[in-house]
């Protein structure tokens, strides 16, 4: 589980990179400006949420099977409901975007009680 954590972390990390590239060089004639900072709060959570996964996945976690899905698909829900709430110009999604960040919180909360101290 911890080399997958790790390799999920490495990939979505890469994908937020290209995501980022995107919204800076493709999006920004295109959309508004608030529509492009919501773009950059999206890749900057998967960014960082990217960054936790690959720590995590390298250290002693106690609760892997759970804090891995949690947190991924709390990035998922958080990050790709602005991705496409700014694509599709449709701001009922941000009402989702919630539930995501709560996915994450309780994930990041499990693996802060679940780290095993090294020996």
């Amino acid at each position: 589980m911890a080399f997958l954590m790790a390799r999920s972390g490495l990939c979505l990390l890469a994908l937020a990179i290209a995501l980022g590239a995107f919204g800076a060089h493709g999006l920004e004639s295109m959309v508004t400006d608030e529509r492009l900072v919501t773009w950059e709060t999206a890749v900057r959570y998967q960014a960082w949420l990217s960054l936790v996964l690959i720590g995590l996945g390298l250290s002693r976690l106690s609760q892997a099977r759970w804090v891995f899905p949690l947190l991924v698909s709390g990035m998922c829900i958080f990050s790709g409901s602005l991705y496409l709430l700014v694509l599709l110009d449709l701001p009922i999604l941000g009402a989702i975007t919630p539930i995501g960040g709560a996915f994450m919180m309780v994930g990041l909360v499990l693996a802060a009680v679940s780290l095993k101290p090294q020996s």
